[in-house]
């Protein structure tokens, strides 16, 4: 097993990210608490790759980090990065959000999850992206998930997000997809590191 310091403090994302990774050979781990990275990145891969980086080069171990969040086209795409630090809670960004699209006909809007693993040294080894289009609802729907999740309508499955079981949110989500095209890069960074070609001292 190769130790995998996940830039969160957040045990039950943790323990969702586990879960994806269930089948490889990795083994998860909560950055230091007294360890915080400012996310000043204009992007989602900016930042997810900034806190993989920071993280893995505090700790000299590889590190991940994703970075995620709602884009809503009548609004230009915000929150976007901003959408954690839309509000104080998920009641105030939710009822935000609401407000500010008001009665627009254009709902359309996508979620985005950017994941980023980083070799010990602080470079950035693997990445990808995952995308769950979608629409806003005039009002929530919903007791589970979090976040905006209640008023983030899947038409795929006719369903928003708050009101999927974890499985089916899991396989449509940003986060899910995200999870599923990085898989294949990290089995064989696994492999590279088992067989000796990619040095945990110093990553090629």
């Amino acid at each position: 097993m190769t130790k995998l310091v996940v830039a969160t403090s957040n045990p039950g994302k943790l323990r969702e990210m586990q879960a994806y990774l269930k089948d490889t050979d990795w083994e998860l781990q909560l950055k230091p608490e007294e360890l915080e990275i400012e996310e000043t990145g204009e992007t989602f891969t900016e930042n997810a790759c900034l806190k993989a980086s920071e993280v893995a080069k505090a700790t000299g171990e590889w590190a991940l980090a994703d970075d995620s969040g709602l884009q809503v086209y009548a609004l230009n795409g915000s929150p976007g990065v901003y959408s954690a630090r839309y509000g104080t809670s998920d009641s105030d960004r939710i009822a935000r959000l609401l407000r500010e699209l008001g009665s627009e006909v254009n709902r359309k809007a996508q979620f985005v999850c950017v994941v980023a693993i980083a070799s010990p040294d602080g470079n950035i080894a693997i990445q990808a992206e995952g995308l769950c289009p979608g629409e806003i609802l005039h009002a929530p729907r919903g007791d589970g998930g979090f976040g905006y999740d209640p008023i983030f309508y899947v038409p795929e499955k006719q369903l928003t997000f708050a009101e999927m079981t974890p499985d089916v949110k899991k396989s449509v989500s940003h986060r899910g997809k995200a999870f599923a095209a990085l898989l294949p890069q990290l089995s064989n960074l696994q492999f590279k590191i088992s067989n000796g070609e990619v040095s945990l001292q110093n990553p090629q």
